[in-house]
């Protein structure tokens, strides 16, 4: 079975790093941009198993990169999990609607990012 990769997108360098070396630790390839543009130039040439993104960035945000990766058929079933320090039901509503598969409210823990990872990585009938 091959390493799931994974597309990190934050525009802070530090977080960015630092959810690229929890990734990294628990086994997984780890690609990262520094925003949504970024982000949707890396993912149309390459391929990736996981979006994990950041929802207030400059260039285009996290909803905007979701919804138009979900529109291209390689990126149309993966899963894309959304962080993001705004947390209202809002938001949550808008990531859904958008195509996420998952949310996760900044400060995380770096455990809980990796379980998020892992249950949205888990083949359906295992999860």
């Amino acid at each position: 079975m091959s390493v799931p990769s994974i597309l990190v997108v934050d525009d802070s360098p530090s977080l960015r790093r630092m959810i690229g070396a929890c990734l990294r630790a628990g086994g997984y390839t780890v690609t990262e941009a520094s925003d949504g543009k970024e982000a949707h130039e890396v993912a149309r040439s390459g391929s990736f198993d996981m979006l994990v993104t950041d929802q207030v960035m400059p260039a285009m945000d996290g909803l905007s990169l979701i919804r138009a990766l979900r529109a291209t058929p390689a990126y149309a079933t993966i899963p894309m999990l959304m962080l993001s320090t705004e947390h209202d039901e809002r938001i949550l509503d808008q990531a859904r609607e958008a195509g996420a598969s998952g949310f996760l409210a900044k400060p995380f823990d770096p455990d809980e990012l990796m379980a998020s990872v892992e249950a949205l990585l888990a083949p359906p009938n295992e999860g």
